[in-house]
């Protein structure tokens, strides 16, 4: 069986946001290695389109090889998209989910193959909420922002969690791993 692992990055008042992060050349190295071990990332729309920012990086490498490895890690590796509102999707590696998620989850789960990425705050929720998730790599940024989305705001019930390890930065970034108990 397959393992699926929510990664997601947070600030430190325990807010989602791709953006308020501080990505430097260790995170990106540490993602393009988590996304190079990966089958397939599941995305909603909203963390998609944001995602879609790294075709540029194809496009027109930076320079800078960390942040074009990554764009090539995700450029390759499979997503699969869950959205009521989107009709199709722009990237050659994307798809639109077809059947709800446990299903489609539960489906990957049983096929070979590496790990199952769970990279967006609504579809870690609904598979929290399903215990469907094998390890949780939370990492928290040295950052406060004061508002947004809280990662477990629609959770329906009390859970635990145990700390498995921990990976610091040198950007004062930590991930922390977790499985549900």
């Amino acid at each position: 069986m397959r393992k699926i692992i929510a990664a997601l990055n947070l600030t430190i008042d325990g807010f989602c946001d791709h953006t308020a992060g501080i990505p430097d050349a260790e995170m990106h190295q540490h993602y393009t290695d988590l996304l190079n071990q990966a089958h397939v990332i599941l995305y909603g729309r909203t963390t998609f389109e944001l995602m879609q920012f790294w075709q540029a990086y194809i496009e027109k490498p930076s320079g800078e090889k960390a942040m074009d490895e990554f764009a090539k890690a995700i450029d390759t590796i499979h997503k699969i998209v869950f959205s009521t509102t989107l009709k199709n999707v722009d990237w050659e590696s994307a798809s639109l989910a077809n059947q709800p998620i446990e299903q489609v989850v539960s489906e990957l789960k049983q096929q070979s193959g590496g790990p199952i990425l769970i990279g967006s705050r609504s579809l870690i929720v609904q598979l929290t909420n399903l215990n469907l998730i094998d390890e949780y790599q939370l990492c928290i940024h040295p950052v406060v922002i004061g508002t947004g989305l809280p990662l477990f705001d629609k959770i329906q019930e009390r859970t635990v969690f145990k700390l498995l390890k921990a990976k610091p930065f040198a950007s004062g970034a930590v991930i922390h791993y977790y499985k549900q108990l």
